[in-house]
């Protein structure tokens, strides 16, 4: 089970109301980071912008590739550990938004973590450390450490990767 704090709504769905939840000009700020940051080609110039302007917790010598999108409105409950990689196009997100209720999560990504391109990584989801996670894969619950997961959902291939 994801671990999220649950925000129920009254009136049109939670997204038509999500100026309630975060300022507009912090969604804008934090939209523009991000857009600029998919294409930043450099891991450690990514990595300043993310913790400095988003206050996102990245480990040294992490790297995301060309075009992963950390969550737009709460990358602050993002945490990446050392030396992981995040494959093109991935999309790691901290909130949900349902037509009842938001729902917000921390994301934990261990260290020596691969994910693989085209995955999405859902709200209070843990990654434990020398996990992989295979291309195009939603994850949707916890990964334990060195675990191999994949699909969607991602089940659990092989509890360790050195099997």
């Amino acid at each position: 089970m994801r671990r999220t704090e649950r925000y129920p709504v009254e009136g049109p769905n939670s997204l038509w109301q999500v100026y309630r939840t975060i300022p507009f000009w912090r969604a804008f700020r934090n939209t523009l980071v991000v857009v600029i940051g998919r294409y930043i080609p450099f891991p450690s110039w990514k990595n300043w912008l993310f913790r400095q302007v988003l206050g996102m917790e990245i480990g040294k010598h992490s790297a995301m590739a060309f075009m992963v999108v950390p969550d737009i409105l709460y990358p602050e409950r993002i945490r990446i550990g050392s030396n992981t990689i995040i494959g093109y196009n991935t999309t790691i997100l901290a909130h949900e938004y349902l037509i009842h209720e938001y729902r917000l999560g921390d994301v934990v990504i261990g260290s020596n973590v691969m994910i693989g391109a085209n995955s999405t990584i859902l709200p209070g989801v843990t990654i434990g450390d020398g996990a992989v996670v295979s291309a195009a894969s939603l994850v949707h619950r916890d990964v334990p450490p060195g675990a191999f997961v994949g699909g969607n959902p991602a089940q659990i291939i092989r509890k360790s990767v050195q099997e």
